[in-house]
């Protein structure tokens, strides 16, 4: 059987983001759906998921915007931080799931590179570094 790979000491990179359409492994740790809709084709026992938390995804008039104007990557991101902003609590507790173990943020997009996971991964792990995860 193989080694569970070494949790990482930092909380905030216990945090990471993986397509759901990727099999999932123990190495996930939480597995989170980040996304507001259900991913097409997924079966809900194949995603194994710990939570789908639609909540935090970004506005559908936001998300709907930003299919239309991929092109606007920077606009979509700091849009998408303002809407996460509004969610204190739900991100406290997000947070808050690093300091036991590691949490993957899962998604949909194609985009490996341009999408809301990458853009709320990087809002947990500042609000962790900055300490903003108690109270969650």
């Amino acid at each position: 059987m193989p080694e569970r790979p070494p949790v990482p000491d930092d909380p905030a990179e216990r945090i990471r983001i993986k397509r759901i359409y990727r099999v999932a492994r123990v190495s996930d740790g939480r597995r989170i759906l980040v996304d507001r809709l259900w991913p097409r084709g997924i079966a809900k026992d194949r995603a194994r998921l710990d939570r789908w938390c639609k909540e935090i995804a970004p506005s559908d008039d936001l998300r709907n915007w930003f299919h239309a104007h991929p092109e606007s990557w920077e606009e979509f991101a700091a849009r998408y931080r303002g809407e996460i902003e509004t969610k204190d609590e739900l991100v406290r507790a997000l947070a808050a799931h690093a300091e036991a173990g590691v949490v993957t943020l899962l998604y949909a997009s194609k985009d490996e590179e341009r999408n809301n996971a990458v853009v709320l991964r990087d809002v947990l792990r500042q609000r962790i570094k900055d300490g903003v995860t108690k109270n969650a």
